[in-house]
């Protein structure tokens, strides 16, 4: 510890005896220290109450209440100082008591004033790391925290309340929707309020590691699995033991390890590349996709079987186009937020703004939005975020009118039918009941067309039902 932080440091010396009194606060202040000082327990725990202190050096033996019952009262106050306690010679069971008790450590009398610096340096550099962890692990939660997930919609509102009801349990899940919709975020939400937030959130990107590597990264390898293979390496699955681990864009698995996953899952245990043995893994899996696996299993890319096991239960999260009233609010958010990161005053939207905020398609959803309100703040120099700070292709606004996009293009009204129903089986992530409400269908009369289009060469009927 620096001179710098021992003159932060705040010290309460509590001893009723004068001259140790004055000897132990002479030596401390000597090394940089604040000291304070009170005359016996009751006074030292009104004094502690207070705040401020980070480290309480106790006499045990005193007038009015003992070192034991002050550091019960010391223990018992949020944000607690370490303490260390001094005790006469022959007494040492009960400075094992208050060790016991939760003191820091203790000092038998007499004691050597260098023996009581390195106790209090130590003392104090424990309780520094201590409140580094408490801060890290306070940082670290909020990135698991369900209200990361920003929506005023109605189909927001329901997925938020399925992740709340779906988060204790162990049940694979299956998150769906376009790219930049924030699965992930999902993913983070169900892990935080599972009994796993403690243990580890691993995730893995399945489509961003070539399958050679993604296999060794999943199931680990023993030294001399392959060449590189120099020492042992344990793989994701070990690494996310006891916690979640998520897989995202699972629809970019190859076959030959959709087979090796799938035993995994059933068999709760993995085996790495060039080991003999199998090991138990406690692994809850949650996966997400912006493809369709249902139409992938008919192609034979995706096995039937995986997909049963990881769609145990589906959340599919719509496209930002298609939950408007959530586009302001959002906005709004990461306007606070990007302010805040850059150091610069809160700003808010001319209406001009928000009315092209409202107007944009959105094609890389809520990432895209992100990444505006980042380059609007960095832009803007007024109280107001103004058209002219957002980018081209959201300020201006294209194809405003269906109806003029269609005729321009000369579509037939049956093009425009089909074009229409593709799109919003497209935005319900296939699932033809919801398609067929939202168009205001029954379903019946949507497998009809869909039919209709398949004869006709269209890919639409290709969709899977699901329910």
């Amino acid at each position: 510890m620096d001179s710098t932080s021992r003159s932060k440091a705040s010290l309460l010396v509590v001893e009723d005896d004068r001259a140790m009194r004055e000897l132990l606060i002479e030596t401390l202040r000597e090394e940089g220290y604040r000291v304070e000082a009170a005359s016996g327990g009751r006074a030292a725990a009104e004094r502690v109450r207070g705040g401020g202190f980070d480290l309480v050096i106790t006499d045990l033996k005193m007038p009015d209440i003992d070192g034991l019952d002050l550091l019960r009262e010391v223990r018992s106050i949020e944000g607690a100082p370490h303490v260390v306690t001094i005790t006469a010679f022959g007494s040492i069971e009960t400075a094992i008591k208050a060790m016991k008790l939760g003191a820091y450590h203790y000092l038998t009398k007499p004691f050597d004033p260098a023996e009581l610096c390195v106790v209090v340096q130590r003392a104090l550099d424990e309780r520094r790391l201590h409140g580094e962890v408490v801060t890290l692990r306070r940082e670290l939660a909020k990135n698991f925290r369900l209200d990361n997930l920003i929506g005023h919609s109605g189909p927001m509102q329901e997925i938020f309340d399925l992740v709340r009801r779906l988060a204790p349990a162990m049940t694979s899940v299956l998150v769906t929707g376009e790219s930049g919709t924030g699965k992930e975020l999902v993913a983070k939400a169900l892990h935080g309020g599972s009994g796993r937030v403690a243990r580890k959130f691993v995730a893995v990107n399945c489509a961003a590691i070539p399958d050679t590597l993604l296999e060794s990264e999943l199931f680990g390898y023993k030294r001399g699995a392959f060449t590189d293979a120099r020492t042992d390496r344990a793989g994701l699955f070990v690494e996310a033991d006891g916690g979640t681990l998520f897989l995202d864009e699972i629809g970019d698995l190859s076959p030959a390890l959709q087979a090796k996953l799938l035993r995994v899952l059933q068999d709760k245990e993995v085996r790495p590349l060039g080991s003999t043995r199998s090991e138990k893994v406690d692994v809850r899996m949650l996966a997400a996709t912006n493809r369709d696996l249902e139409q992938r299993m008919r192609e034979g890319l995706f096995r039937e079987d995986l997909f049963y096991r990881l769609n145990v239960v589906q959340i599919h999260l719509p496209a930002l186009r298609d939950r408007v009233d959530d586009i302001l609010p959002l906005s709004e958010h990461f306007l606070r937020v990007m302010a805040a990161r850059a150091g610069r005053p809160q700003k808010r939207f001319s209406p001009a703004c928000a009315k092209a905020l409202l107007a944009h398609h959105w094609p890389g959803n809520v990432r895209e939005l992100e990444n505006v309100m980042e380059r609007a703040v960095a832009l803007s120099e007024g109280e107001l975020i103004e058209p002219d700070d957002l980018p081209t292709q959201v300020r201006e606004r294209r194809a405003s009118d269906p109806m003029a996009g269609a005729l321009a293009r000369g579509l037939t009204l049956a093009d425009v039918e089909r074009e229409y129903i593709e799109r919003v089986l497209h935005a319900e992530g296939g699932n033809k009941t919801r398609a067929a409400q939202r168009l205001g269908l029954d379903r019946k009369t949507l497998y009809r067309k869909l039919e209709e289009y398949a004869r006709a060469g269209s890919g639409a009927a290709s969709s899977a039902d699901t329910e």
